[in-house]
């Protein structure tokens, strides 16, 4: 539970390092990260409350690039785990959903941090 406590992600420097003084570039990225992240949290839920472990082990399995792309590592490892836990069967429900809507509550919280961002970008 102490990952919910300190969430110092995103950090943004391999996104900078490769949009190479593009903020059109970084604007795009978050735009892409914020369009399609809701919909593969949705699907992870679903997949947990539906008992689908393949539609919940499919979908963080997409999420998992993502975040290391917007250098949010600890979520990164949080979507392994999903996933893994996912495609092992039948997982402990009580755990799965609770390292599920502990990543959710830090994604969303990024989720703010990025439309900031995207906004000074746009400034």
């Amino acid at each position: 539970m102490a990952e919910a406590l300190s969430n110092p992600e995103p950090d943004l420097s391999f996104l900078y390092e490769i949009a190479d003084g593009s903020d059109e570039f970084i604007i795009e990225s978050i735009d892409m990260f914020s369009q399609q992240t809701p919909q593969l949290l949705e699907e992870i839920g679903q997949g947990i409350a539906d008992q689908n472990w393949q539609v919940a082990g499919a979908a963080a399995h997409k999420l998992k690039p993502n975040m290391g792309f917007f250098g949010m590592h600890t979520l990164q490892q949080m979507m392994a785990d999903i996933e893994h836990m996912s495609k092992g069967g039948v997982p402990d429900i009580s755990q799965i959903s609770q390292k599920f809507n502990t990543a959710k509550g830090m994604i969303e919280e990024n989720l703010v941090r990025l439309q900031a961002i995207k906004a000074e970008k746009l400034g």
